[in-house]
């Protein structure tokens, strides 16, 4: 059995982002809506937390444009990308506000927040709590609809090492 490295680091926030990069992650756009328009960020903090009621946590940078924007409209989706929605992203990275769902094709479902119409996985959310989480804000979200796309190519697109990767099925 290997024993692991503890190496001395003076700076333990490169350290802790240059470990999370090798957490392997989804990569979702997370909308809502602000004033009548949509708004969003992309992400990779989601994670299941509940079946019953279904719900997930969400963490959300305090700083994010979409930030206050989730907190007044009490609702938001997340929107799981598939390999082929790299454009997305690139335009979430390069627009602001509503000018980032110039990419993509848009609808809704209950909530009313903004969903991408053949996003692989969408959770349609009620924000069932917010809670602090220093620089971040973890958003629990009840999931009031699903939706899965089973005619796309079931690779989720992943974060990680810095770079997108996709998920691929191994043999056990």
């Amino acid at each position: 059995m290997q024993q692991a490295i503890e190496m001395e680091v003076p700076d333990m926030t490169r350290a802790f982002r240059n470990a999370m990069s090798l957490f392997a992650a989804g990569v979702t756009a997370i909308t809502t809506m602000r004033d009548g328009k949509p708004a969003g960020l992309i992400a990779t903090s989601v994670c299941s937390l509940s079946s019953d009621p279904p719900s997930i946590i969400v963490c959300v940078s305090k700083g994010a444009s979409a930030h206050d924007a989730i907190v007044a409209h009490g609702k938001f989706a997340v929107n799981l990308l598939s390999v082929d929605q790299c454009d997305v992203v690139d335009r979430f990275r390069e627009a602001k506000g509503h000018e980032r769902f110039e990419a993509g094709q848009w609808t809704t479902l209950r909530t009313g927040a903004p969903v991408l119409a053949d996003a692989s996985v969408v959770l349609d959310c009620t924000l069932g709590q917010r809670h602090d989480g220093f620089t971040h804000s973890i958003f629990i979200g009840v999931i009031e609809q699903i939706s899965c796309r089973r005619n796309v190519d079931s690779s989720c697109l992943l974060w990680h090492a810095r770079g997108f990767a996709r998920s691929v099925p191994l043999c056990v």
